[in-house]
């Protein structure tokens, strides 16, 4: 038996602690243009690393494939290691449309999509410019317990040997706390699981990144063959050994200070393991979850020290945020994998029952759930919309993008997807899989208008001073 009072796995003790030195312990200085600090809406985010810098030699940076794309191009510093449509419209701009990125594969509308002149790309790569969204062509799995009976695609080309999902980029940072690779989890090669001497199934989370990098190479860089095991492996350290938090918040100031526990060295101590604080009752070590899973700005809950001038009050909204992510209660139902797998219609929860790895964010077990992003009733006329029939029942429904059901066939798995880490959040809009938020303010109102809630106005904006500091 471990205890775990005291555990620290030794694979993110190797990865992580060891770079929580003298490298992690520099103070970026946004003024002094510090290479690991890049602005964004909400202040400053940074990214750490155990040599004080971004290796710009790594793999990750370099080409492999036909259309002069890298990892790079979809996953930049600045924007959380992630891509976002205004970053891309001003690369856009600066080549008519002929940066790597624009490419027929997948960045486009459709991979027949005319792109002959600047007005034609423009309109090729509107998923792009306008959401941050790739193209993923899927076909219906062949066991699948549903058929295609209907497409309507803007853009002509879906069908059921190949569906159109535009999907977001995942953010290529924070990776050592993943559960699942890739919304759907495709690149998932098992289901991590804690080994008694280690919380991290790290061994499963490099097979299953390496396969990430390599089917992206051969898929979105357009490879012939994909590199030699040592460059994959290489892409996976640098992408490893990458943690990224927002670090100073334009009006709370540093996200440090005070006792708080704000900006990404401090995360690169969290405690973590497979299960941990599990809603659902599965942490090996037997605890029963916890709801407090935010305690990053606990010290900043004093209301008469932090009202006294600008900076104490945004302090005090951010502490505010945090209490009520944490228990600001409402009735979960209706959620496909969490209230059909608990047999209970509904659940008195809050943003932590979902977002429950400690000062993390995401789920600490694989949990994909559907909270009916996809819906057809969410659809936006630029999104294709497919019905699908159950083969043994004749039920139907729309949906936008299937999820998780386009790899096991189960009709259970239609909308299903997972949570992201919420770590760098506020660099990285817009958000949910299919970019259809396109602020934090719109998430907190979808969950607020999903779960009927009923949230104030200074409830809503003091959540969206937390999310944005995470």
């Amino acid at each position: 038996m471990f205890d775990h009072r005291t555990l620290r796995t030794a694979a993110l003790t190797a990865l992580l602690l060891a770079a929580a030195g003298a490298a992690h312990a520099q103070q970026a200085d946004p003024s002094r243009g510090n290479p690991l600090a890049t602005p964004d809406a909400s202040g400053w985010l940074q990214t750490s690393t155990p040599s004080g810098r971004i290796d710009h030699d790594n793999p990750f940076f370099q080409g492999f494939g036909s259309n002069g794309r890298s990892c790079d191009s979809c996953h930049r510093q600045a924007q959380g290691w992630t891509v976002t449509p205004q970053e891309l419209r001003q690369r856009f701009a600066r080549t008519n449309g002929m940066d790597p990125v624009f490419a027929l594969v997948d960045g486009a509308v459709s991979p027949l999509a005319d792109v002959s002149s600047v007005a034609a790309r423009r309109s090729a790569y509107a998923m792009l410019l306008n959401r941050g969204l790739v193209r993923v062509g899927m076909p219906i799995p062949a066991n699948a317990e549903f058929r295609l009976t209907r497409v309507d695609d803007p853009y002509g080309y879906a069908s059921a040997h190949e569906l159109s999902l535009f999907r977001r980029p995942l953010p290529a940072t924070n990776l050592i706390w993943l559960t699942a690779v890739m919304w759907d989890g495709r690149e998932t090669f098992t289901p991590f699981r804690p080994p008694m001497d280690a919380g991290i199934d790290l061994q499963n989370l490099r097979s299953s990144l390496a396969s990430q990098a390599r089917d992206a190479i051969l898929g979105h860089e357009q490879a012939a063959s994909a590199p030699s095991d040592a460059i994959i492996d290489r892409i996976v350290e640098f992408e490893l050994h990458l943690v990224t938090a927002q670090m100073d918040d334009n009006a709370a100031g540093r996200l440090n200070e005070g006792d708080a526990m704000g900006g990404p060295n401090i995360l690169t101590q969290q405690r973590f393991w497979i299960g941990i604080n599990d809603t659902l009752g599965g942490d090996p070590t037997g605890d029963a979850f916890d709801e407090k899973t935010m305690r990053l700005f606990d010290s900043w809950d004093m209301p008469a020290q932090f009202t006294r001038d600008r900076r104490g009050r945004a302090r005090a909204a951010i502490a505010r945020g945090e209490k009520l992510f944490n228990t600001m209660k409402f009735n979960i139902t209706g959620v496909a994998g969490l209230n059909d797998v608990t047999g209970l219609p509904s659940i008195r929860g809050s943003c932590s029952s979902c977002h429950n790895a400690p000062n993390i964010g995401n789920h600490s077990a694989a949990l994909p759930v559907n909270i009916g992003i996809s819906d057809a009733s969410r659809r936006t006329p630029d999104m294709p919309l497919y019905t699908l029939t159950n083969i043994a029942t004749g039920k139907r429904v729309q949906t936008t993008d299937p999820g998780l059901a386009m790899l096991t066939g189960k009709w259970a798995d239609i909308g299903k997807f997972k949570g992201p880490i919420l770590r760098g959040v506020a660099a990285r809009a817009p958000y949910f899989h299919n970019g259809s938020a396109a602020t934090l303010h719109d998430v907190v109102d979808f969950y607020d208008t999903r779960f009927h809630i009923r949230m104030s106005a200074q409830q809503k904006s003091d959540l969206v001073a937390f999310l944005s500091a995470l």
